[in-house]
């Protein structure tokens, strides 16, 4: 799979986009008006879950030009709720958003990584922190 750019148009038959339309199955963790939640498929830790918005947005940049106040603050507060309902505030966890090809997004819908389950160690190779 190639990485996609962070911007263009959105492209209806993205997986996610499939998700939301009920035409590929995936386990439903979490959902409301604004998200919805289902664990990776390829998962990089105990617990890794992918939180997506229900509006057609390719990225974080593009979420956070194009949404309104309600999708943002909703989306915001649901990825709060999947990461406190999966037990994860103690001892921590790590969320992730790529955008665009230099962080290899792989799927034009903008979408959360919620990583927990064990240390997950510096958040980018050579030890940067944060």
């Amino acid at each position: 799979m190639t990485p996609v750019p962070a911007t263009g148009t959105y492209d209806e038959d993205n997986v996610f986009a499939k998700i939301l339309r009920g035409e590929i199955p995936s386990t439903k963790i979490y959902e409301d008006e604004w998200a919805y939640a289902f664990p990776d498929l390829n998962p990089q830790a105990p617990t890794h879950i992918l939180v997506i918005p229900k509006g057609k947005y390719i990225s974080w940049a593009d979420f956070s030009s194009r949404a309104s106040d309600s999708e943002i603050a909703g989306f915001i507060r649901a990825v709060g709720n999947v990461a406190r309902s999966a037990g994860l505030e103690e001892p921590g966890y790590r969320l992730l958003a790529n955008a665009g090809q230099d962080a290899h997004q792989m799927v034009p819908h903008l979408h959360v990584h919620i990583f927990g389950g064990r240390a997950l160690g510096p958040m980018l190779a050579g030890g940067a922190s944060g």
